[in-house]
């Protein structure tokens, strides 16, 4: 099986006057799509996912495509932030890392007879110094569907 299903990531309330974007790609070979800047109000990305796999093998979808990084059992997104995402007069160079983790085989079917639904999270897009969150976001409430 692969097929592709869609997500939506919210940045809460993300530090104002800073660039985030979505990272496509890995390692030097990445572009940053979804670029905004914040003005201190949620961000929005939204971005598909191939899930590949098969039910009588594997306990969890495989995840992989363009926005995936990370080793199996591991994968994730990331958000660049500030030079990270081109802004080249910003003091913040930094990745928020965002797990795809939890998402089960009931989920996607959920998704299949959907074909408007999608997996969503928030996450707070500001630290508790008041700089941009950055690395792996915690506490990570999951995925949910939508619709």
């Amino acid at each position: 099986m692969e097929t592709t299903i869609q997500f939506k990531v919210t940045l809460l309330l993300p530090t104002a006057g800073v660039d985030f974007g979505l990272q496509k790609g890995s390692g030097n070979n990445y572009e940053v799509l979804s670029k905004q800047r914040s003005d201190g109000n949620n961000l929005l990305f939204q971005f598909g996912v191939i899930v590949k796999g098969d039910r009588a093998k594997d306990a969890m979808p495989k995840l992989s495509g363009p926005f995936v990084q990370g080793p199996a059992g591991g994968k994730f997104i990331y958000i660049n932030i500030g030079t990270s995402a081109g802004q080249t007069n910003s003091e913040w160079a930094r990745r928020l890392k965002i797990p795809l983790r939890g998402i089960t085989w009931a989920m996607v079917d959920n998704l299949l007879v959907n074909p408007d639904a999608f997996l969503a999270t928030n996450v707070p897009g500001t630290g508790k110094d008041g700089s941009p969150n950055c690395a792996t976001v915690k506490p990570f409430d999951g995925w949910t569907l939508s619709a």
